[in-house]
């Protein structure tokens, strides 16, 4: 088979493979579980066996160069339908728009929220060599992709002009020309031509969609689409060339079937048929009609033309229109499958799942994109238990050893980090900490500094890693459980169960830890040469908790988002600081496992309005532990634990 080449596709004569190692996922929230599974789900962790939450659907933060492997070892072969939507153009980046919720009465504010470094990251790993680059990335992509999916499954890539026919041998070449299905034509959405005198192209009105069969056993269910059409009559006589059916031949309104000809139906059915209005006589002829009703459904053919493929109802810049899901997961599944989408968005391909009683995982690089998903699926009556995850520590890690390959490559890598910590320290007046120190990188007036990785987020592990270091030091230092030591952690990005969880667990060590941003400007030169560069702490929040007998009332009372992390003329358009928060929840009664969304409150574009306070009943006196997550309208999140007894 001829075979599509770019510049990366070898090395040494083989085929450059993706990453295939397996890391563990974490757990870091169990969404719409009863109190039933949850306690068989603790119960478990005790007893070392599988928890309630494996048969879940997932909800996955990470890049899919990772969690696609990760996935393999339990679901290799057996997912029935994937469906991905690529990035189809060099320009397309990972940054998206949000608004400031405002009165009904004023003008809503939009801000553009920046890619954070480990999506600039992911973009440059896609596009940076261009085409090539993307042709490896899309080749590496489908390679696992294929693995995963089973005998008798299907994938949908839905794709447009800019790289639709180089991904088109890609495809062949990974699931093979021989189970190439079908190219499906979408409409894309209505735009028309500025009127000018001249144009250079004509307006793209389409994407296609490229189905794969995995196997020759795959099949595809019957679809069908509404249409309007109008009843028809149909003469009632037919041909009689044996004239052998007497029982045919009767008088019919006042008429006899024509010479040669007999009646379709026997005499009690046409009786029938006239009482319930199905046979009638023409009103100009005379003779003998029947019904044949018009059918409001017809068999779709591979032009899905009737509808637009793009819907902006969640506001994602290339959120996709439900009834398209609904046509490739009814073609494409049965109830109780399996359906995968590793490019996430705004989680339409999850949405529909659910909606089609189908299982589900999904997953996404951007916090943004999993924020968005999260809240859509919430929106879903009786939504399933699903459960948000990350690969921690264990993606940064990997991530290592997979681009720094080799003692003098992994020399200079070292090399590198140095010097990035103590640039990091430089701009922060600390100084380097020597010795053999992982997690622990400089000093800075009696505290201890960490530096966090450019690559991945800071996680509950490193602070726990970096807790047991500060108490190793040796001799004792000012640092080590003084007034006034403690630990910094240094961040680009926090992993979503952080900021309170981690503080709770410093405490119980008796460390002071704070946590504060590296802010976008270390990336400027002026910036850094003119010394402008802060470091701020994490949002803060405060809560109000009032106890009536055994119920329990929380309400929030401020939430400060840092100042770097919108320009001063959206902080201006600030009259109320709840108009930071998009969404919050709360587990009221956490158990230090993960966190158990039992009730919340989020805005919508329907819906601007969110609550700030709420209410829960407890059964029994005693000690219980709350947790509070709170995420900002730019998809960060910031956790805080309470303890209430009752």
């Amino acid at each position: 088979m001829t075979e599509i080449s770019w510049a990366g596709k070898y090395k040494d004569g083989k085929k450059v493979a993706p990453i295939r190692i397996a890391l563990p996922f974490q757990t870091i929230e169990t969404v719409n579980e009863s109190a039933a599974d949850r306690n068989a789900r603790i119960a478990s962790l005790f007893a070392e066996k599988e928890t309630a939450t494996d048969s879940y659907n997932r909800l996955i933060w990470g890049d899919k160069k990772y969690v696609l492997p990760s996935l393999l070892p339990e679901f290799a072969g057996k997912i029935k339908l994937i469906y991905i939507d690529p990035p189809f153009d060099t320009g397309a980046n990972f940054s998206f728009s949000t608004t400031i919720p405002q009165h009904e009465d004023e003008e809503t504010l939009s801000i553009t929220k920046q890619p954070s470094v480990i999506e600039q990251k992911a973009y440059r790993d896609t596009w940076g060599r261009g085409l090539d680059s993307y042709l490896q990335w899309f080749y590496e992509t489908c390679t696992l992709l294929r693995e995963l999916l089973a005998e008798d499954g299907s994938i949908y890539v839905h794709l447009d002009w800019h790289v639709g026919h180089y991904a088109k041998c890609v495809l062949d070449e990974v699931f093979g020309y021989e189970n190439f299905r079908n190219e499906v034509i979408v409409n894309r959405t209505k735009k028309n031509f500025i009127e000018t005198q001249t144009i250079k192209s004509f307006n793209v009105s389409y994407d296609s969609i490229m189905i794969y069969g995995k196997s020759d056993k795959h099949r595809i269910n019957p679809v069908y689409k509404n249409v309007e059409r109008d009843d028809r009559w149909h003469s009632f006589d037919a041909p009689n060339w044996s004239n052998t059916r007497p029982n045919l031949m009767y008088e019919l309104f006042g008429k006899l079937p024509p010479q040669g000809r007999c009646w379709v139906w026997l005499k009690e059915k046409a009786d029938l048929a006239i009482k319930e209005g199905r046979l009638r006589a023409n009103a100009k002829t005379g003779k003998p009609e029947y019904l044949i009703p018009a059918s409001d459904k017809e068999l779709l053919n591979n032009l899905w033309t009737d509808f637009n493929a793009y819907s902006f109802k969640f506001g994602y810049p290339t959120e996709k229109n439900e009834v398209l899901l609904e046509r490739v997961i009814t073609a494409g599944s049965n109830e109780g499958d399996l359906v995968l989408d590793c490019f996430c968005g705004s989680g339409t391909t999850a949405a529909v799942a659910e909606k089609l009683k189908r299982k589900w995982l999904t997953c996404d690089l951007g916090r943004f994109a999993i924020h968005t998903a999260r809240k859509r699926l919430l929106g879903i009556a009786g939504v399933t238990p699903f459960v948000v995850q990350n690969l921690g520590k264990y993606e940064r890690q990997q991530w290592m050893k997979a681009e720094f390959e080799g003692v003098e490559q992994l020399a200079q890598r070292i090399a590198q980090e140095k010097a990035y910590r103590k640039f990091m320290l430089d701009l922060y007046n600390g100084s380097v900490l020597t010795g053999a120190y992982s997690y622990l990188h400089g000093v800075k007036a009696g505290r201890m500094v960490h530096i966090g990785s450019v690559d991945s987020p800071i996680t509950t592990e490193d602070v726990k890693q970096a807790i047991r270091e500060f108490w190793k030091l040796s001799p004792p230092t000012p640092q080590r459980g003084q007034q006034g030591g403690g630990i910094d952690f240094l961040g680009w990005e926090f992993a979503f169960d952080l900021n309170e969880t981690a503080q709770q667990m410093a405490a119980e060590n008796k460390v002071l830890v704070k946590f504060k941003k590296i802010p976008r400007e270390v990336l400027e030169k002026k910036a850094v040469e003119q010394g402008d560069i802060k470091f701020y702490e994490l949002a803060a929040l405060s809560t109000q908790v009032s106890i009536r007998k055994r119920e329990v009332t929380i309400a929030l009372e401020n939430f400060i988002l840092p100042p770097d992390e919108v320009s001063a003329e959206v902080q201006g358009q600030i009259t109320h600081w709840s108009q930071w928060v998009d969404y919050w929840a709360i587990d009221w009664n956490y158990q230090a496992d993960t966190f158990h969304n039992e009730w919340q409150s989020y805005r919508t574009k329907q819906h601007q309005q969110i609550e700030l306070s709420a209410k829960q009943g407890y059964e029994a006196a005693g000690t219980y532990t709350v947790l509070i997550k709170v995420v900002d309208i730019l998809g960060n999140d910031t956790t805080k634990t309470l303890t209430i007894t009752i």
